[in-house]
């Protein structure tokens, strides 16, 4: 939309969406309510949509909107680096901020990030909540506890809590250090974007939030949680259970594929430790799958294959044309 860069800005949201037109329209409406101080442009990555985003995007004439539209779908890892490369030469910001189509931040919140004077060594993670305002535990920012061995023993005795913030993180009055982050309501400086780098877009979905944001800390930088600004999250409540299963079944491919590449930034040397029990658990759960089985086991055995020698060219027409066999 913009061939020559425009002036600068303080801050810029890039938006990543893909056939949820109504909750699209629902996000860009509530960051539209920020006033231009806080919100300078808003860059829309429309994920190939085939539900009339596209048509619905081309009547919006907010000078604030910068709408790019993708050929084919790229995922959310994809988005998030097109989106962001596109940012980073169209719009000089001191501030970037990511969010999914269906996440928002509450009224006044960008108005009020960019109030406060804040170092560009440090991202900035805001707190995520569902509409109901409960916390949305899919965006509960964490520690390593692989670099940790206390986190790590409590870990192993908590699961899930022992190394995500706790509940009290969210109304204490100064923020907390974290190391892991969703990309949503994730504040990231244009220094840190020119030092670390762009999210792989080989990673399409699961983990690249997790992975991009290891990635800020191994380089040195921080990353705190500000309980202060908050975000509000549309998504289907999350859930785990012990029968978990993919569907459609080419997530099985970046699920393994990505988890593995994630666990391996994270873990360090213990990675080798911990890979024996990943191969067993996933290799054990194709019996959930049916008749599917076969299928599980081919995306299984890609997954592993390119997790372990880290690869992430392969295309995802490649992946669906394997989950068809």
């Amino acid at each position: 939309m913009h061939d020559t860069p425009g002036p600068k800005e303080r801050l810029v949201a890039v938006v990543v969406t893909y056939n949820r037109l109504e909750k699209l329209k629902l996000t860009l409406s509530n960051l539209l309510q920020n006033t231009p101080a806080g919100l300078g442009r808003i860059v829309v990555v429309n994920n190939a949509s085939t539900d009339g985003t596209g048509d619905w995007l081309v009547t919006q004439d907010d000078p604030r909107l910068d709408i790019l539209n993708s050929a084919t779908n790229r995922g959310g890892a994809g988005g998030f680096e097109q989106g962001l490369r596109h940012a980073l030469t169209q719009h000089k910001a001191d501030w970037y901020v990511v969010m999914d189509d269906d996440a928002w931040p509450e009224p006044g919140m960008l108005d009020q990030f960019m109030a406060t004077p804040r170092p560009d060594d440090m991202a900035v993670a805001a707190a995520v909540y569902y509409p109901d305002g409960r916390i949305c535990e899919m965006n509960r920012p964490s520690v390593n506890p692989f670099w940790s061995p206390r986190t790590f023993l409590r870990t192993l005795v908590k699961r899930r809590d022992g190394y995500h913030i706790p509940p009290s993180a969210y109304e204490a009055s100064a923020p907390t250090p974290i190391d892991l982050t969703s990309f949503v309501g994730l504040f990231i400086s244009k220094r840190m974007l020119d030092t670390v780098g762009l999210p792989d877009p080989g990673l399409f979905i699961y983990g690249d939030d997790v992975i991009y944001t290891l990635g800020l800390r191994k380089r040195g930088f921080e990353i705190s949680f500000d309980p202060s600004i908050r975000f509000v999250h549309d998504c289907a409540t999350f859930q785990t259970d012990g029968k978990k299963t993919y569907r459609p079944l080419w997530k099985v491919y970046y699920a393994y594929r990505n988890g593995l590449i994630m666990y391996r930034r994270a873990a360090g040397i213990l990675f080798w430790v911990l890979l024996p029990l990943l191969l067993v658990a996933w290799k054990q759960a194709a019996n959930r799958y049916g008749t599917d089985k076969a299928t599980y086991e081919a995306l299984r055995k890609a997954a592993v294959s390119d997790g372990l020698a880290r690869r992430t060219a392969r295309s995802h027409a490649d992946i669906l044309e394997l989950a068809k066999r």
